[in-house]
């Protein structure tokens, strides 16, 4: 049994499970924006910050990740990270007031942080040689659970009714827990080495606003694309569907580069690969909102999903050890979450404003040419 618990196909499973529970509270919103508007009374504003509070808290807990892997080392990090994503997932079964959903927002965005902060690191401690693939399905689980909650969202609601629907993502939570207890059990706690981060302060930054301004077009399409779709006529039950449908096409892409990774030491290659999806699925919002789900979900959903974990791993490649990929990773996903965390809301404003959300496909596609230009000064490591 122990070493089953400590074996790495175990490893593998934990953090793909750990993963999935990390969009629930954002991906389930989406299909519910007109229940959320009716029963909870939320302008489109306050709707978008029930993502952009989380992203924002991800982002600042982040910054505290070198500070948390010294104090609490990264297995009782995790632990306390799932435990409260367990019960801020529960609470939403008290209270759907503004209030409520609010501080559970907060609440889930900080576990959430806790958890990515201090992940990377344990990853390139336990499993150096193959730290990258083990990202990738960690990154991987991340999306697969967005596209669970995004399908499963408004069926729950006509069974269950709103609270339920909130809630239920504690289960999972809790059974991620479980296995994460059992695989805590056998390892032996190390203690927390500390390090500086040797990369120079402009590549910290550029690694910063890559991953930041990438993953915005994450939090974008997770929170406004289902109210896109409504807004064209399609039920909140086909919108969640399609939401559900263009997070498996991340999930899709996100195995992809697990399995394909090793054979691109230069990652500019599929970098710019993704980016060029990437904007032409934005292109589609732009020109043709809501006429063109299959091919918009499928461009955006390989660029998004292939992008979220190259983003790590090109992050992973500056680090030499353990303790500064949780040092370098907590500083970019830190800065990245608080720049993401602005997309949504930016959104939402523009929405209350009366103005078409083509406003913020464009803002978006904008950052993905930035993204490019980037994205050609990662030269492979060997080659600096």
């Amino acid at each position: 049994m122990k070493r089953i618990a400590s074996s790495p196909l175990m490893f593998a499973f934990i953090a793909f499970l750990i993963g999935l529970n990390l969009r629930p509270i954002l991906a389930s919103i989406g299909p519910l924006f007109p229940i959320l508007q009716r029963e909870a009374g939320l302008s489109a504003t306050e709707f978008s910050l029930l993502t952009t509070l989380p992203v924002a808290m991800m982002g600042l807990v982040a910054l505290s990740g070198p500070w948390l892997l010294a104090r609490t080392g990264a297995v009782l990090g995790i632990t306390a990270g799932l435990s409260i994503l367990l019960f801020a997932c529960l609470f939403r079964g008290f209270s759907t007031s503004l209030t409520g959903l609010m501080s559970t927002a907060l609440a889930g965005g900080a576990s959430i942080g806790m958890i990515q902060a201090l992940m990377p690191a344990l990853i390139k401690k336990e499993y150096t040689q193959s730290a990258s693939t083990f990202m990738s399905l960690f990154s991987t689980g991340i999306m697969a659970g967005a596209a669970l909650a995004a399908a499963t969202a408004e069926p729950l609601f006509t069974r269950l009714d709103l609270k339920p629907t909130l809630a239920i993502a504690g289960l999972l939570a809790l059974f991620a827990l479980i296995f994460w207890l059992l695989w805590a059990r056998h390892r032996q706690a190390g203690k927390a080495v500390s390090a500086e981060v040797t990369l120079s302060s402009s590549r910290t930054w550029l690694l910063l606003v890559f991953f930041g301004i990438g993953t915005g077009a994450y939090t974008l399409v997770l929170a406004w694309l289902p109210p896109l779709y409504i807004q064209a006529g399609w039920s909140a039950r086909s919108s969640g569907y399609m939401l559900a449908w263009l997070t498996l096409t991340e999930v899709a892409a996100g195995f992809a580069i697990s399995a394909l990774i090793t054979r691109f030491p230069d990652r500019r290659v599929p970098l710019l690969i993704v980016l060029l999806m990437l904007l032409a699925g934005l292109m589609c919002l732009v020109f043709f909102p809501g006429t063109t789900p299959v091919v918009s979900t499928l461009l955006l959903g390989s660029g998004i999903g292939a992008l979220f974990p190259l983003s790590l791993i090109v992050t992973f490649d500056h680090a030499r050890t353990p303790a500064e990929a949780g040092k370098l990773l907590s500083r970019v996903q830190g800065g990245g979450y608080l720049i993401a965390a602005l997309m949504p809301l930016i959104a939402g404003i523009v929405r209350d404003s009366g103005a078409s959300l083509t406003n913020a496909w464009l803002i978006m596609s904008a950052g993905v040419i930035l993204l490019m230009a980037i994205a050609l000064r990662f030269k492979p490591i060997l080659d600096r």
